[in-house]
């Protein structure tokens, strides 16, 4: 919490558009955070060369997706928080109950299983609870089998994907608020 304050002020210190609501600090936090790792994995499926981790880190598309996200900030449609129950405790839901959560946000059972880390305190018992489902099973084995991978790419590019989609649900942008466009890349001038 401590880091998160001093974030904010140092963003309301600059904003145009006002202070920035410790929702949208709190999501752009989980953004950073994100990228870092997925740019960190990529540095060191490079044998640790950060030019070349880059060029990979772009190359699996997460820069195009992180690229759009980075402007997807300043909610504008509601000043009051969601109604309690409206998100289920995890750990204690079933597979049907997650299955008809994520449905009604226009999700299905591949984005349910690539989110599977997030939904409870352990991964592994969260995962093997959603195989026994027969729409999420394939999905979930994918995603494992991807985790075994040096590149892990088929799991790393649908969570970046179904992250950026689960962040941005029912948001009005305010593009002038916290956030500026990231600089633009010449591919041609990259050296692989």
């Amino acid at each position: 919490m401590n880091l998160l304050e001093e974030a904010k002020k140092e963003i309301d210190s600059y904003s145009k558009g006002g202070p920035i609501s410790y929702a949208d600090l709190i999501h752009f936090a989980a953004q950073s955070a994100a990228k870092a790792t997925f740019l960190a994995a990529a540095i060191r499926k490079c044998g640790g060369n950060e030019e070349k981790g880059k060029t990979l880190y772009n190359a699996y598309g997460s820069n195009g997706q992180w690229g759009l996200f980075d402007r997807q900030f300043g909610r504008a449609d509601t000043q009051d928080p969601d109604p309690e129950g409206r998100v289920p405790i995890w750990e204690k839901a079933s597979v049907q109950e997650m299955k008809d959560k994520f449905v009604a946000v226009g999700f299905g059972p591949r984005q349910l299983a690539v989110l599977s880390a997030f939904l409870g305190p352990d991964q592994t018992a969260t995962e093997t609870l959603l195989a026994t489902d027969p729409d999420v099973a394939p999905w979930v084995q994918k995603y494992q089998r991807s985790r075994e991978t040096v590149s892990q790419t088929d799991y790393e590019v649908d969570l970046i994907t179904t992250f950026t989609k689960l962040s941005t649900l029912g948001q009005q942008i305010n593009y002038e608020a916290y956030t500026y466009p990231p600089p633009k890349i010449d591919i041609t001038k990259l050296k692989l």
